[in-house]
């Protein structure tokens, strides 16, 4: 494997992943699963801050940015307010704990999807490649993401 293979996988890993992100009752959105989940990442890397320093560290526009935010409020799982060092600049933070629809994105399983993309019915074969998964996951993150929650 190279440079090229492992990004071409995690793209791949990525549309999986996507795929298995649940979309009842959210409605038309106009950011991206994929954004969303990179400001959010952002945000519980870095505490409190703006959308403007969110935009620089992400390489995202300010408008999507933006964007991911208000579903993010929309969720209950962040929230804004004025900065008290500049009252023109509004900080957004993570909500301690998690929201509603945090528990159910966490909740479900990423079995169907996994199972689509391996061309396979086979939940053991689906099951070997989850625990891989998360085996790589936890080298990989410290064992800091949560990966508990597939099934």
């Amino acid at each position: 494997m190279n440079g090229v293979d492992l990004f071409l996988l995690g793209r791949t890993l990525m549309k999986i992943g996507e795929e298995a992100m649940p979309a009842e009752g959210i409605g038309p959105q106009t950011t991206s699963v994929r954004t969303v989940l990179v400001v959010v990442s952002d945000l519980r890397a870095h505490g409190e801050t703006s959308v403007g320093e969110i935009a620089a560290r992400t390489g995202l526009p300010q408008s999507a940015v933006s964007a991911a935010v208000a579903r993010l409020k929309a969720a209950g799982s962040v929230v804004t307010g004025p900065d008290p060092a500049d009252r023109r600049r509004t900080l957004i933070k993570v909500v301690p704990g998690a929201s509603e629809r945090v528990a159910q994105v966490r909740a479900t399983s990423i079995d169907g999807p996994l199972a689509a993309a391996l061309g396979t019915d086979d939940p053991a074969e689906v099951a070997k490649v989850i625990a891989l998964l998360e085996a790589l996951a936890s080298r990989l993150t410290g064992g800091a993401a949560s990966h508990q929650a597939h099934r």
